[in-house]
């Protein structure tokens, strides 16, 4: 069982204009392509995990609460949800959606705005909060396009490649 502890219920939840606020993360990391690590090219994956409520799969994000950053939530998310911890990075974007689940009295329709940040994976937890509910899974970023659930995920992932290119020009951190 994990030391760590999910954060649980929306008593800290934060709002803004009917919508919910989000803080979530694109997790990555590097893998040679070749056996030879020296000479091979560098291959970017994505950290993917399952939804407890239906098919596809997912970036970790979760609710951005009242005592912290929302860079600190998307670190919160990531280990809770994922189990990695790493270097966060600069924010992708905000990104608006409507949550089907989480409707509640402050966004009866289920607004949510996510906003959206890359994170560089330097480690890999073996317990994790949410392990017995999530499943994770390292994916090429081509196989990560048609494996998302949904399309506002596809856009953060999108982006996510466009600020790869621009920020790491020789292709690695």
């Amino acid at each position: 069982m994990s030391d760590l502890v999910a954060r649980t219920g929306r008593h800290q939840q934060r709002y803004e204009n009917g919508y919910r606020l989000v803080a979530g993360c694109v997790p990555f990391r590097y893998k040679s392509s070749g056996d030879d690590d020296s000479s091979s090219e560098k291959i970017i994956e994505v950290l993917m995990i399952n939804s407890p409520s239906g098919p596809g799969l997912l970036f970790p994000k979760g609710g951005w609460e009242n005592d912290e950053t929302v860079e600190e939530a998307a670190v919160r998310e990531a280990i809770e949800e994922a189990g990695v911890r790493g270097d966060l990075m600069d924010c992708l974007g905000c990104y608006e959606f409507r949550s089907k689940t989480h409707q509640d009295e402050f966004s009866p329709e289920g607004w949510c705005k996510a906003a959206m940040f890359a994170l560089f994976v330097k480690e890999e937890l073996q317990l994790w909060p949410e392990q017995n509910t999530r499943n994770r899974s390292w994916l090429a970023v081509s196989e990560a396009l048609g494996s998302l659930r949904h399309e506002w995920m596809r856009d953060a992932l999108e982006r996510f490649c466009k600020w790869h290119e621009e920020k790491f020009v020789d292709g690695t951190i």
